[in-house]
Order: structure tokens, then sequence, then C-alpha cells
């Protein structure tokens, strides 16, 4: 009985349709990424960025990457401005006068080409006027997706599926970041709703958003998760096509009920199950989702049953050392 009620509100969340309007806005958010150095590595990362469109690039798509001078970069407008991509080789970083580009306050990722050098990045971005070495053996998708691609998306925060929706080549990491800020708004969503569930003083503070049936909650947050990848690969967002995806979500409700389940066994430590079981079957949601557009295919039940092992045990630590906390307190 419970299992039908919670499939009929996910039925009418469906039905009333999501903000597909707020998707169309986000697809349009203007952003510029800057662009210095070599000239000739300036046009290989230009040409892969923008590689992926169907015939044509579009004048929308070329215009995100601006060519600058190093020197005394004339700059009128900086407010769609989120990153500056120097390109080099060998020595040119250290040589080059990158404080000019600090008044621009965003991140600046220099990237050195060197075949024989190690490949090497630094673990985060860079923060807003300082700037990051990434070496590389070439300018090719593979090395560039291992850090840098990660981190520029990353200092493009707010227009990832315009970032997506322009430049193909970023499009798994725009998806991987998307993913991820679904999952950890998942957790959060999932953990008030158990501490509500156990402590009803806390109940009577947060009200009924909180307490609101954590399962639709997710559900929408995962379908909109959908609905943001599929238009960061250019695709106009359709929750009527989302049904074709359902095999990647499906198995949430199984996940969710479980959780549920082991929260009245177990409370405390429950909080941290249910939690790590919404953080986890959100990112087989997005990673699946992902693997669809990137493969044309459905992740077989093994990979999933994989991902989902490895992204319930990587929650799991993150809420056992937040119950660990809690309990100090």
């Amino acid at each position: 009985m419970a299992v039908a009620s919670e499939a009929r509100n996910i039925f009418t969340l469906v039905r009333r349709g999501f903000d597909v309007r707020g998707v169309y806005v986000h697809v349009r958010k203007p952003f510029r990424f800057l662009l210095c150095g070599d000239p000739a590595l300036i046009t290989e990362l230009r040409t892969l960025l923008l590689a992926g469109h169907d015939e044509t690039v579009p004048p929308q798509a070329a215009a995100c990457l601006e060519t600058i001078p190093l020197g005394s970069p004339l700059i009128t407008n900086t407010k769609e401005l989120r990153a500056v991509i120097f390109l080099g080789r060998r020595g040119d970083a250290a040589g080059a006068d990158l404080s000019s580009l600090s008044s621009l306050r965003v991140p600046i990722l220099a990237v050195t080409v060197d075949p024989d050098a190690p490949q090497s990045g630094p673990p985060g971005p860079p923060s807003a006027g300082t700037w990051s070495e990434y070496v590389v053996p070439e300018i090719s998708r593979e090395p560039l997706r291992s850090r840098f691609f990660p981190h520029l998306v990353e200092s493009a925060a707010g227009v990832e599926i315009a970032v997506g929706r322009n430049l193909p080549a970023l499009r798994d990491s725009v998806a991987a970041k998307l993913t991820r800020d679904a999952a950890n708004n998942a957790l959060k969503v999932t953990v008030a709703s158990a501490v509500v569930d156990h402590i009803p003083l806390v109940g009577v503070v947060l009200g009924a958003v909180a307490s609101a049936g954590d399962m639709v909650a997710i559900t929408g947050i995962q379908i909109m998760l959908m609905l943001h990848i599929e238009a960061a690969y250019g695709r106009d967002p359709d929750v009527g096509r989302t049904w074709q995806l359902l095999p990647v979500i499906g198995g949430g409700f199984g996940w969710r009920i479980l959780a549920r389940e082991l929260v009245g066994f177990i409370p405390i430590a429950g909080i941290a199950i249910k939690g790590a079981v919404a953080y986890a079957g959100t990112i087989v949601v997005g990673e699946g989702v992902t693997f669809f557009h990137e493969n044309g295919r459905y992740m077989s039940p093994g990979q999933a049953a994989a991902l989902y092992e490895r992204a319930k045990n990587d929650a799991l630590r993150f809420a056992k050392d937040f119950v660990a906390k809690l309990r100090k307190q």
C-alpha cells in the first residue's frame, strides 16, 4: 500500500510538470572563457572544445571562447567571465606575466604541453585571481579530462548547463558536477527528513517542507537532474522523454524503501544509511543518464550495481563521520 501511494505521488509530480522553462533559462545563460598564450595551442584547444556539434558550430558557442593578448587584456565586460586559460609549452607559464590577469578576479588555469613530463595538476581549481598549472602531454580529451576539464567546469558554477550545451568536450565533466550537486541535495533532504521522523521538536521547527515525503522530493531531484544532463548534451528539456530513462531511476524505489525500514530498526545509524542510499541512488541516476548519452545504451545491471555500491560506500563513510560528530556534540 505504501509503495502504491509513493508511486501515485511521483506520477502526480511528473504529470504536473517540472520547471522546464527554468531549464531553458540555464541553457541560455551567458559565459566566457578567455584564451591566451601560444597561438597554435589556442587553436588546438578551441577546436577540441567546440568539436561535437551536430553540424556547424553555432555562433553563440564560438563566442564563448575569446582570445586575448597576455600583456594588458582589454576586457570591458567581466560579468560573463568565468576563467582564463593560458596555454604554453615547458617553462612558458613560469616566464609569463600571469599577474596581469589577476585583476580579472577569475581562476587562471595554465595548461603546459610537455610530452616528456609526467602529467600533473592541482587537487582543486585555483581561486579567483590566482593561477595553477596543468601539465599534459598533448591537447586532447583524455589527458585534459582528468583534472583540467573538471576544474574548468567548477569555475563555471551556475552556468554549467550552458557550458555543456556550447562546448561538447566538457559535457561529461558538466554531467559529473550536476550529479554530485544533486546527490548532495538528496543527502540533505533525506537526513533532514530522518531527523524530523525521530525528533518531533525538529519537525515543529522545520515544518512540512522537511518531512513532506522524501521519496517524492528525491525523485523530483533525480528527474530534474536527468533534464539538466539532457539539456547539457544538447537536447531540449522534455519531461515526457524522461519516461524512456526510467530503467535508470526505477531501482531507486527499492533502495529508498529499504533505507526507510533500516531507520526504524537502528534510528541513529539508520539516518546515515538512509542518506547514503539516497546519495548513491542519485549518483547512479546521473551517471546512468550520462552513460546513456555517451554510449547510446543503458548501463548493464552489473555496471549499475558496481557503481551503486561504490557511491553507497563513499556516502556511508561521509554519513558515519557526520553521525560521529553529532554524538560528540
